[in-house]
């Protein structure tokens, strides 16, 4: 499952952790919730540790999610749009990815933007009669998750009434939270409640995962039982037999040698796991001055393109001969490489299940909290405070001049603050059209190949709700550069039970970029950002050309 090559330079310091493992009975006491594993004080870990036994709680769970997506099914539901952010997402996003549409069930599509043309663009594509919204927040507070339901729940009050509008949606949110009241006060077609031991990121294999992908089709129930060895194996207290430890302690160990950027390559039908396991590892790890930051590339560059500080990780879907050969390049130079074997749709919650225990031991490996987020809430402060200043009372956005406008030249001389050990991380406040994802993907891979530093690409806010805790939490080695853009129109948000988070989509997505920017310079951090126009890839073609 998990196997590992070019790992010699490092192999007494691995070993010597997974002794450690062994002897401190670390996986062990992990099972049975000890916070100590992490930290001498809890500081809330073990109310983040419910994760750790999926299955039962999830075959309990089950007849009522099947029985509803069957119902769902039935009364000619053909799309089903889920509306969230971060680990409300990004888990339900790889389910529909990877086993694609299933004839005869709904369609799943996700949002978690706040640009106006993307949420515009969503609107126009749907017929609110055979949609399901699916409004899926832990917390119930998250900004730009109220904002969309607000806006698509008055879309739907307007073509059926107030009477027929709530039966089109459904609430995935925690016992008591401020989401759980208006979801049954306005009629919502079904609450489905989480456990609020298990953490966003750690919730793939919770309601917040199991019930958009039953909706949309997939046999939860027999993916579980193909998953069932892999979720034992990493539920094993002997890391000599523990798939997850030796991935979490490979993780851990390389990051504390300074080899800390895990370079992801997935294959195409699995691409969407790379996003997830983005969130997982930054936020989990990236934190107290350390971190692992993931590297997601969708295929291998020349070994010359790479430094000494990356490990590469193949997740590997059945057969991939280019993806292969470009991996085995990388291996032949001397690469740490991890394969990771991946045989079929029905595995993927034994991968997610791998990955989480790896993050709970990379946690141990490098002496952090992988539970919390400190760093997160600096930007919503901010948010909140930019909004003011903006002016919640109208759609007032930031002037161009107010956003700090720069020349392409800036670019080079940007750069050059680069320090050993750093990364770039383009941070994108665009609506993500497919010729805007290609031109930044494109951008990204050629300032990789330009400065031989590793790139990352984040759509905002989505990258709030995961690496931005990294970005802020690490040891500060990033080169931040934002993107901004005027959309073709604003799009108002309305209210709904005397409750507007913002005046408008573009307010928020604004409000949102500039908060943002203040906190990673308040953090120290080093951040350029450019306006881009409509159309991004002859602004992106004119900063290259200037390095």
């Amino acid at each position: 499952m998990v196997r590992t090559a070019n790992l010699n330079a490092w192999k007494k310091p691995i070993h010597k952790a997974l002794a450690s493992i062994a002897r401190d009975r670390v996986l062990e006491r992990i099972l049975a919730q000890d916070f100590t594993v992490w930290k001498d004080e809890d500081h809330g870990i073990t109310k983040r540790l419910g994760w750790l036994d999926p299955v039962p709680k999830a075959l309990e769970a089950l007849p009522a999610i099947e029985k509803f997506a069957n119902d769902v099914r039935k009364d000619g539901i053909t799309r089903v749009l889920l509306i969230g952010m971060g680990g409300s997402s990004l888990a339900p996003e790889v389910f529909g990815r990877v086993f694609r549409a299933r004839p005869g069930y709904p369609r799943l599509d996700i949002l978690d933007t706040t640009a106006p043309d993307a949420v515009s663009r969503t609107a126009r594509g749907i017929d609110i009669g055979e949609t399901l919204f699916i409004v899926s927040s832990k917390s119930g507070t998250t900004a730009e998750t109220s904002s969309l339901f607000n806006y698509f729940y008055r879309l739907a009050c307007d073509a059926l009434g107030e009477e027929r509008a709530g039966r089109h949606f459904v609430a995935i949110t925690d016992p008591g939270s401020p989401l759980e009241g208006p979801a049954r006060r306005h009629g919502f077609r079904r609450v489905f409640l989480g456990d609020p031991d298990v953490g966003g990121r750690f919730s793939a294999l919770s309601v917040f995962g199991l019930v958009p992908a039953a909706i949309a089709g997939v046999d939860v129930r027999k993916a579980l039982a193909r998953s069932e060895a892999t979720i034992q194996a990493c539920r094993s207290k002997d890391p000599g037999n523990n798939p997850a430890a030796l991935l979490g302690t490979v993780l851990g160990v390389l990051a504390g040698q300074g080899v800390d950027k895990a370079t992801i390559f997935t294959s195409p039908r699995i691409r969407s796991l790379g996003a997830w396991l983005e969130q997982l590892i930054a936020e989990s790890t990236g934190k107290a001055g350390k971190g692992i930051l993931p590297v997601p590339e969708d295929t291998p560059a020349p070994p010359l393109t790479y430094g000494p500080d990356r490990l590469f990780v193949h997740v590997r879907f059945g057969a991939d001969a280019a993806l292969d050969k470009g991996v085995s390049a990388l291996s032949k130079r001397g690469f740490p490489v991890i394969t990771i074997g991946f045989p079929d749709a029905l595995s993927l919650p034994g991968q997610f299940y791998l990955w989480e225990m790896a993050t709970a031991v990379a946690g141990h490996t490098i002496r952090l909290n992988p539970f919390d987020q400190p760093d997160v809430e600096a930007t919503k402060k901010k948010t909140r405070k930019a909004l003011e200043v903006f002016g919640r009372g109208g759609s007032e956005r930031p002037s161009a001049a107010s956003l700090e406008a720069f020349y392409p030249g800036d670019l080079a001389r940007f750069l050059k603050k680069a320090r050993k050990g750093a990364y770039i991380a383009l941070q994108a406040f665009l609506a993500p059209s497919p010729a805007t994802v290609k031109a930044l993907r494109e951008f990204r891979d050629s300032l990789r190949d330009a400065t031989g530093l590793p790139v990352t690409l984040g759509f905002g806010p989505r990258y709030l709700h995961s690496t931005g805790q990294l970005h802020k939490g690490d040891a500060g080695r990033g080169l931040f550069i934002q993107f901004i853009g005027r959309g073709k129109a604003d799009l108002p948000i309305p209210e709904v039970d005397s409750v507007r988070p913002a005046p408008s989509f573009g307010t928020l997505i604004a409000a949102q970029a500039q908060a943002d920017f203040e906190a990673l310079k308040e953090a120290g951090r080093r951040i350029i950002r450019f306006e881009l126009g409509a159309n991004v890839r002859p602004v992106l073609r004119k900063l290259m050309s200037a390095l």
